[in-house]
């Protein structure tokens, strides 16, 4: 019987839905939408369509969780019981998450920590918090439950289809996405993160229907074989199109062990701009 009390925190970037973050009591940070006369933090008071509904009038810029926040966060883990603490955050390569969380990390003693970069964004990310919850609930030690998220790292992947690059560029964000020139000849890039945890170009299609059809069809490759696994769809302001994406996945959905759909955060909207559509998914073995 395992004596230490295991704790999950997870950011609000991460998109893990609220449904899994009740199933498997999963914390979470939220990151900060800022706007010119007001803060709000992302999910808590400010939905993903609030701010799409606001972004032709103003594009907001984000902000991460203040070190007071994620202090208050951890004394609320020590507080419930927890003994430990294994934290999957956003790509380092993003935003400065994992840092600000390491921080305040070395402050406390009370209570063991692990804050772990998962080089990735979304529910690429967020799949490891969801993973990392239930194996904490089979009981196994803290130490070898941060290795097994560490090692599923690479098995963890999500792509975009994005209708435009106009957000990417202006909010500074376009890693290795080159291609300014390609917006003007309808050109939609798919990206992902890479290994780094950095923005880049998976394939490039023409127009849109092509570039979804596409998106589909990398996903389909990575899983057609594999027996276990999480999926997602997932869109920013695109409900109809993710319908359409469902509709063509769903022998996949039913074969998966977890499927988690929903907006993305808008930590993550602001930077993509209205159009996203995201598949995603992460390979558990046998």
């Amino acid at each position: 019987m395992n004596e230490n009390k295991i704790a999950v925190l997870t950011d609000s970037g991460s998109d893990v839905p609220q449904n899994m973050l009740d199933k498997f009591n999963i914390y979470q940070l939220s990151l900060g939408i800022n706007y010119k006369d007001k803060s709000y933090r992302d999910r808590i008071d400010i939905t993903p369509e609030e701010v799409y509904e606001r972004l032709t009038e103003e594009v907001p810029s984000t902000s991460l969780p203040t070190l007071g926040e994620i202090r208050e966060m951890l004394e609320k883990i020590v507080a419930d019981g927890y003994t430990h603490v294994i934290i999957p955050v956003i790509s380092s390569g993003l935003s400065g998450t994992y840092n600000a969380i390491r921080q305040v990390c070395s402050e406390f003693h009370n209570i063991k920590t692990a804050v772990i970069d998962t080089k990735n964004i979304a529910l690429g990310s967020g799949f490891l918090a969801v993973y990392a919850a239930q194996l904490a609930e089979k009981n196994l030690r803290f130490e070898e439950i941060v290795k097994k998220v560490e090692d599923k790292i690479k098995d963890s992947h999500i792509y975009y289809s994005i209708q435009t690059l106009q957000y990417l560029i202006k909010g500074g964000r376009l890693g290795r996405v080159e291609g300014i020139i390609g917006s003007m000849l309808q050109i939609k890039p798919i990206i992902a993160c890479d290994n780094d945890g950095i923005y880049y170009t998976v394939a490039k299609v023409r127009g849109r229907k092509q570039s979804i059809n596409k998106l589909i069809e990398i996903v389909q490759d990575i899983i057609k074989d594999k027996k276990n696994y999480y999926l997602t769809i997932c869109h920013g302001y695109a409900k109809e199109e993710a319908d359409m994406v469902k509709e063509k996945m769903k022998p996949f959905i039913d074969n998966a062990a977890l499927f988690m759909e929903g907006q993305i955060s808008p930590s993550l909207g602001v930077h993509t701009g209205p159009g996203l559509i995201g598949i995603g998914c992460f390979d558990l073995g046998d």
